[in-house]
């Protein structure tokens, strides 16, 4: 019996989904798959080739162009995102990306694509994946749901800072507009918005640090583990 599971994490823009998935995949000894970082990817291809979004609804086998991998980085400890066997995990991190990905992630052709490689990559369970829609879209079924949250303010300082390690100046009030403008789009789109499973336990991290948050989502995987072996 296979007593692996699929674990979704969801919720707001820079709220620390990915991190907190990192780390329960490498402790559980399972794939860490972000989802964020495919739409990343999709929209940074269309910005280098300079195909507009008109041009990709009327001719979507502009997708097969795409090749998305994840390639674990031994020395830096994480998976990092590769687009057409290129790098490009700072590259799909910068402002340029960001103030267009929510209209990439709004197309229907794009998300249809997207959720059916990962569905994919999910079939055999093991997978920790984070994201808008997982529990919703992606795994409905997924043993177990998180959704994360935490206040506008408390993300923009989190995405400025890290920005700002890696470099990237970018103004602070600018960062924060950009998560509010993208949580206003993501809770409106018409293609899988952004809500809650009825079955995920939100995780209000605002005032948790990682090793908090990790913690207490690797007791709840656990205990769903452990019921599934003793069934």
């Amino acid at each position: 019996m296979n007593s692996k599971i699929n674990i979704a994490i969801d919720g707001h823009s820079s709220c620390g989904k990915g991190t907190l998935a990192k780390n329960i995949a490498k402790e559980l000894g399972y794939l860490f798959i972000d989802s964020g970082a495919m739409y990343r990817a999709v929209t940074l291809y269309l910005l280098n080739e300079g195909i507009t979004l008109e041009e990709l609804q009327e001719d979507p086998a502009i997708l097969g162009n795409i090749k998305i991998e994840f390639e674990y980085n031994s020395e830096k400890k994480f998976y990092e995102t590769y687009l057409n066997d290129v790098n490009v995990e700072d590259e799909i991190r910068n402002m340029r990306v960001s103030r267009f990905v929510s209209p990439v992630s709004t197309i229907k052709v794009v998300r249809d694509y997207l959720v059916k490689k990962q569905q994919e990559m999910g079939k055999n369970k093991g997978v920790v994946m984070d994201g808008r829609d997982i529990g919703t879209v992606v795994f409905p079924d997924a043993e177990l749901k998180i959704f994360m949250t935490a206040s506008s303010e408390v993300r923009a300082k989190r995405r400025y800072e890290e920005l700002s390690k890696k470099g990237i100046h970018i103004n602070y009030q600018e960062v924060l507009h950009n998560i509010r403008e993208r949580d206003q789009m993501d809770s409106t789109r018409r293609e899988s918005p952004l809500k809650k499973a009825e079955d995920a336990i939100t995780l209000d991290n605002s005032s948790m640090t990682k090793n908090e948050q990790a913690k207490i989502s690797l007791q709840w995987a656990k205990g769903v583990i452990a019921a599934m072996t003793e069934t």
